[in-house]
Formats: structure tokens, C-alpha cells, sequence
């Protein structure tokens, strides 16, 4: 996004920045400022349990809809009714106490935090209640038979009935709208003048727009990567490494990559 911001030479980009990164193994709220021509980063909110691209994931699973999910999922929902089924997603009220490195405290401030495993057995209970069994294994078959000859989306719709494109609408506006309402709740709090969302599900076309809508009543300027950068990995690291390189910043030969390194 940065690098595309930068050669457009937008001028929209003022601080503080929020940025939401949200992808099958990510689900995180960064609060950027400037500081001495350096970016800072402090994270504000972060998911407790399932990821948002994982509940994409592992809904298009049980409904055997293929991997990965999200995309099949944002194809399939403007096909259904988004309001046939009432999810609601886990309102937080507590600190996570699981991890007291990410509990908030004062000088912090709040934080928004996500949770997506009660919307993920929310959606199996419903299946195992509402007879999707057949369904489900019909098409997880017919797909299977197909599979030499890589199934199209147009496969995968026809074999979806109208329950189905119901259930996969109304998950995806739940997850949708859970993530665009936080983000701008902590907008709202932390008084940002830009917002960022990027990772793998900023792909979405469903939160692309309704973030752009929600963002804009608020006269917040969103930006998010072209859909084809959404997913690469080695355009986000060279966009978070180019300015370290400008400024002569490299580690010892003997350094090790840690996963779990926080972000500052």
C-alpha cells in the first residue's frame, strides 16, 4: 500500500494512522505516528482467538466450499440474502488475561479487540440444526469428482442451493461489519487522520466498500493495497525494509529471525 501510495504521490496521508491488518493468521489495530521522520507503532487491539481470514477459512470448510475461503466467500455472498440469519460477533469487556505482555493500561489507553470463534460455532450450530448435512456432502463429492479439472467459481455455484448462499451472506456482513465498526471506534478514539487496512482479507470487495462508506461519513480518508498486492508477502516486507535500508540500518550477520518479534 505504501509503495503505491508513494508512487501515486498522494497527499492524503496524515498522521496519526491506523492501520488494520487482517488476514488468515492476523488480526491486529496498529496505531502509526511520526516521529523524527521515523514511523512508531503501537498496537491497540488484536484478536483473542480466531483470526478473521481464519473464520473465513474454516466456514468455507464445513460448507466444503474449498480453500482458501475469503475469496469463494466474497464471491458467493452478493448472491444471498445477508440478513436470512442473525449473527452477532463477541463484544470484549475484559482484558485478555491470557497474554499480560498485551493488557492495556493506562498510558496505553483502550484497546479493540476481535474475536471470531463464537461467530465460527455459531455458524456450525446452525448447520447441524438446520439440515445442511446433505447438502454439504453432495457438494464436497460432486467438487471432488471435478477436481483434475480445478472446479470453477460456476461450478461452485451451481451446487450451492439458496440456504447456502443465505448462510454464506449473512457470516460474511457479521464479520464485515464487526471489523469495519471497531476499526472506526478506535479511529473515533485515538482522533487518526488516516486509515490503512491491509492483509489478505482487505481483499474483500464487500469490506473494501463498506469500509469506504463508514470511513467516509466520518470524513476518514481510507487507502488499501491493490487486490493483487493484498496477498504478497514479499511486497509487504520490502515496503517495511526499504526505509531501513535508505538509512544504512542492517543487522549483524549472526542474527536470528524471531516470529513472535512485536512491532515498534
Amino acid at each position: 500500500m505504501l509503495l503505491e501510495q508513494r508512487r501515486s504521490e498522494n497527499g492524503g496521508l496524515h498522521f496519526p494512522v491506523l492501520a488494520l491488518v487482517v488476514s488468515g493468521g492476523h488480526t491486529h489495530l496498529y496505531l502509526a505516528q511520526l516521529r523524527e521522520n521515523l514511523w512508531t507503532y503501537r498496537n491497540i487491539g488484536h484478536t483473542r482467538d480466531d483470526a478473521a481470514g481464519e473464520a473465513f477459512d474454516k466456514v468455507a470448510k464445513l460448507l466444503a466450499l474449498g480453500y482458501p475461503g475469503g475469496p469463494i466467500i466474497d464471491r458467493l455472498a452478493p448472491h444471498g440474502d445477508p440478513h436470512a440469519v442473525r449473527f452477532q460477533t463477541s463484544q470484549i469487556k475484559h482484558a485478555d488475561r491470557r497474554d499480560h505482555k498485551q493488557l492495556p493500561t493506562e498510558e496505553d489507553g483502550p484497546h479493540f479487540d476481535f474475536s471470531y470463534s463464537g461467530i465460527k460455532t455459531a455458524v456450525l450450530r446452525y448447520v447441524e440444526t438446520q439440515g445442511f448435512k446433505p447438502a454439504i456432502e453432495a457438494r464436497r463429492h460432486a467438487l471432488a469428482d471435478m477436481e483434475k479439472d480445478k472446479p470453477t467459481f460456476e461450478d461452485c455455484f451451481r451446487l450451492c442451493d439458496r440456504q447456502t448462499l443465505n448462510l454464506v451472506a449473512s457470516f460474511q456482513r457479521s464479520m464485515v461489519n464487526d471489523l469495519v465498526m471497531k476499526t472506526l471506534a478506535a479511529a473515533r478514539e485515538y482522533d487518526v487522520r488516516t486509515l490503512f487496512v491491509s492483509g489478505g482479507v482487505a481483499a474483500n470487495r464487500e469490506l473494501r466498500a463498506t469500509f469506504e462508506r463508514e470511513a467516509g461519513m466520518q470524513g476518514l480518508p481510507v487507502f488499501f493495497p491493490s487486490r493483487a498486492l493484498s496477498t504478497d508477502n514479499a511486497a509487504m516486507i520490502a515496503a517495511a525494509a526499504f526505509p531501513k535500508f535508505l538509512r544504512g540500518e542492517f543487522v549483524s550477520m549472526d542474527f536470528c529471525a524471531d516470529a513472535g518479534m512485536a512491532l515498534r
